[in-house]
């Protein structure tokens, strides 16, 4: 489990925003009963949770600028637990800072160098954040 920083949303590739899409699901629901202790993502219940429903709401708008079909009703599940006003400002976790983006990014490059990711696809993502990142090492 992961929530990818939000910034690297728009060139996640579609498989893998659609299963962040999951993840965000899979998440509320384990939030929910009481039993949500990833490592990589329990850090969500130490915040409002506005912040996760504004990231669950990011990737939800990102589903539907490219046309992905997902369904309303689970959106409307995460506003409903989370008691959250969509019209809020952006609320990133703080975990969500320069070292998790290159964190993030190296576990892109992992994908893209076992294959998983194809090469348009990163090349998207580089173009997108590896430049930035690369400068500031």
């Amino acid at each position: 489990m992961r929530l990818w920083d939000y910034r690297l949303l728009k060139v996640l590739p579609d498989k893998m925003i659609v299963s962040q899409w999951r993840e965000c699901i899979a998440i509320k629901r384990q939030w929910e009963k009481g039993t949500l202790k990833h490592r990589l993502v329990s850090y969500v219940m130490e915040h409002s949770k506005d912040n996760f429903a504004w990231y669950t709401h990011q990737v939800y708008l990102e589903l539907h600028k490219r046309n992905i079909k997902c369904k309303e009703d689970y959106m409307n599940e995460i506003i409903s637990f989370c008691h959250y006003r969509l019209w809020q400002d952006n609320l990133e976790y703080e975990e969500h800072n320069e070292r998790y983006l290159k964190q993030c990014y190296y576990n892109l490059q992992e994908k893209y160098d076992r294959g998983i990711i194809s090469e348009e696809e990163w090349q998207k993502i580089e173009n997108f954040i590896g430049g930035e990142i690369n400068e500031k090492k």
